[in-house]
Formats: C-alpha cells, structure tokens, sequence
C-alpha cells in the first residue's frame, strides 16, 4: 500500500512505540507518517505468542472482510480468518498450488468452512466488501473468437469438417446433421470467412483459420 500511495494500517502485538522486528524501524516510521499504527497494548508492551493472537483479533475486526493469499495448516493468517468469521465478517481466500505447504491452509478454509469464498482477483474482493451494487465484480469471460460469432447451424457445418484431409459436401451435411442445401449455404459463408477451402477431397480447413 504504501508503493500505491494507499493507506496503510500496521497492526502490532506490542506496544506502538516498539520497534519488532527492529529491522522494520524505518518501515513503521514511514507508516506512522502517511498512514496509522495501531495496538490494543499499552505503550512499552513487548511480544509474545499470546498477543499475537490478540493482534489478529484486532485485525479482523478493523476490515470488512480478511483475504487470505497464503496460510499453512496452523497459521495466524487462519487464526485472523477464525476471528473474522466469528464476526461475521467476509472470510475470502486465495488458492494456490495443491503441491505448496504455504497454500495448505487456504484450501482446508475452502474445503471445510462454508463461509469461505475463493477470490482470485481484486474485483471480486469488493464484490463481497464493497458497496452493494457499485462494486460488482465483472463475469469473467474467455476471449471471443471469430467462430463464437457463427450462427449455431454454419458452426455445427464447421465442426464437421475433418481435422485432417477433407470431405465432399454431402458427407459435411450428414456429419452436421443437416440437408444438402444447409450445408453448402454454410461452407460458402466459411469460405468467405477464411474458415475453410476447396480441396481435391471437396473441402478442408484452411491452416490458418480467423481465430489464429
């Protein structure tokens, strides 16, 4: 967030004014400056297992809904998507790899808990966090080729065409289950379209139709 110039929240499991890992000194002061920090422990407080817990409480309840990209089998990610749950906000999950142990967790929230939705973009996070009706996420589709355009007769003409070789047009029409006429109507209109040609066998695909 902050390369996007986003806001940033960091959440910690100490006190604000201590720096763990101190390492991230200069990140926190960068959040500190253009975004916010965050506890629930008084100032001077140090880690430990118990408030990392805490912390993940505190995360959940800040956020609409919690994401989880990566999680292994006993994890905080899923210790934050418990929490979530338990406040009924919108639990959504990431898969990944069947074979990567940091995708184990997420697929066990898809598999066991019902409430878990799989998301793969951001579109469909604010689909489920956003505002009802503006942030509707939109129908993922695959390219349209130029014969998904066909009407469904010409196509059915099209597929019965041998990958291999070629085909006179009576045999066309039986393969395609149509008359004799239909079927040079539709070779015609595929000729035209740079589907298919003329062969010495009647008709063939042309090596490289529209859609490649």
């Amino acid at each position: 967030m902050l390369a996007a110039d986003g806001l940033t929240v960091a959440v910690f499991a100490c006190g604000f004014d201590v720096t763990y890992p101190s390492s991230h000194d200069g990140l926190f002061t960068e959040i500190a400056r253009s975004g916010l920090l965050v506890s629930e422990l008084p100032p001077g407080t140090s880690p430990n297992r118990s408030r990392f817990l805490v912390r993940n409480r505190t995360i959940a309840a800040l956020t609409r809904g919690t994401v989880v990209v990566e999680a292994a089998r006993r994890s905080g990610a899923i210790s934050t998507a418990r929490h979530a749950r338990d406040l009924r906000r919108a639990v959504m999950v990431v898969p990944g790899p069947v074979t990567s142990v940091a995708s184990v967790g997420c697929h066990v929230l898809l598999r066991e808990w019902g409430e878990a939705v799989c998301v793969t973009d951001t579109s469909e996070v604010l689909d489920l966090v956003g505002l009802v009706g503006d942030d509707l996420a939109p129908e993922k589709r695959g390219p349209v080729l130029d014969r998904d355009r066909l009407d469904p007769v010409t196509r059915d003409v099209l597929e019965a065409i041998p990958a291999r070789g070629g085909a006179g047009a009576a045999r066309i029409a039986v393969t395609a289950g149509v008359d004799l006429d239909t079927a040079l109507a539709g070779l015609g209109a595929l000729s035209a379209g740079g589907f298919v040609e003329r062969c010495t066998k009647g008709w063939k695909l042309r090596r490289r139709p529209p859609d490649s």
